[in-house]
């Protein structure tokens, strides 16, 4: 019997595993990877919450800033600049969170495509449509 906590034995999921590995990586980056036992789902999944987390908290920060300086940046007297910098200061985080998000997203999908690779080099061929049977 095999405690949850060892690991698994190394071998090539099968065309359909790898699938949905795929879109479990898609879904939630570095889980796949996790399933497919590449230890760098671990990082790809820390990546990708980080990236949430600096998305979301910084998402409403930003919101916040921009109901209270909407009068502002509708007024024409006001200075462009000025407001154009201050939406930087308070956007900059929230898109560095979808930046991460997205690099874990395409990292965990490359793994996911190695893995996928690996699938179909290991998966039978194929039989001849005349000799399959009924």
């Amino acid at each position: 019997m095999r405690n949850s906590l060892e690991k698994a034995p190394a071998s090539n999921p099968s065309l359909s595993l790898a699938r949905g590995l795929l879109t479990a990586n898609l879904g939630l980056p570095g889980a796949g990877s996790l399933m497919a036992g590449r230890k760098v789902g671990v990082l790809q999944l820390v990546l990708s919450m980080t990236g949430l987390a600096l998305t979301l908290i910084f998402g409403v920060k930003f919101v916040l800033w921009f109901l209270a300086n909407r009068a502002a940046m509708e007024d024409p007297n006001t200075d462009p600049l000025a407001t154009l910098l201050g939406m930087w200061l308070a956007v900059r985080w929230a898109l560095l969170g979808m930046a991460l998000f997205g690099i874990s997203v395409l990292w965990a999908f490359l793994t996911s495509w190695s893995v996928l690779q690996a699938a179909r080099k290991a998966a039978p061929p194929p039989l001849p449509p005349g000799n399959a049977s009924s």
